[in-house]
């Protein structure tokens, strides 16, 4: 078995889970394929200090990718909707229920990450910074941001 398998076959589980929370469960399997292959062809992935950092890191750029590619395709199919139905108006208004995850998706990837390492990985600061190869400072900012974020949203 070579590094990157060992690699792979040790991390992908907790590395799905981590991309779940940001991207949700359909789309987290593929998001941890393409960031640990892009990984493992990097040039710089053989001098890498601290590898599982490194490939949550990898998820979490990957999960930024693929969240501007979904927006870039919800704008496409949206602008195709109306000229395919130019006198249709429709009018969207928040349900009177909270979907927790239509809500962490108001968040940046990074408070998302963050806050889903806290709450459901129930992570400490310096766990988590270690996790994203970030300082705790860092950490701490983005759950402090994340939270008032949530608390803006859930209280409208």
């Amino acid at each position: 078995m070579t590094r990157d398998e060992e690699m792979y076959r040790k991390h992908s589980e907790e590395l799905t889970r981590f991309a779940t929370g940001l991207v949700g469960p359909h789309d987290a399997p593929d998001v941890v394929t393409d960031a640990c292959l892009r990984v493992f062809r990097s040039p710089a992935w053989g001098k890498v200090e601290n590898p599982r950092a490194y490939l949550y890191q990898s998820v979490l750029n990957q999960s930024r990718s693929h969240h501007r590619s979904a927006v870039r395709r919800q704008v496409k199919e949206q602008e195709a909707a109306l000229l395919a139905a130019p006198t249709s108006s429709v009018v969207t208004m928040p349900g009177l229920d909270l979907d927790v995850l239509r809500v962490l998706d108001q968040l940046s990837l990074r408070q998302r990450a963050v806050v889903f390492l806290t709450y459901w990985e129930d992570l400490d600061p310096a766990a988590i910074a270690r996790r994203l190869g970030i300082s705790t400072g860092s950490v701490k900012r983005h759950l402090a941001r994340g939270r008032a974020k949530l608390r803006e949203l859930i209280d409208a």
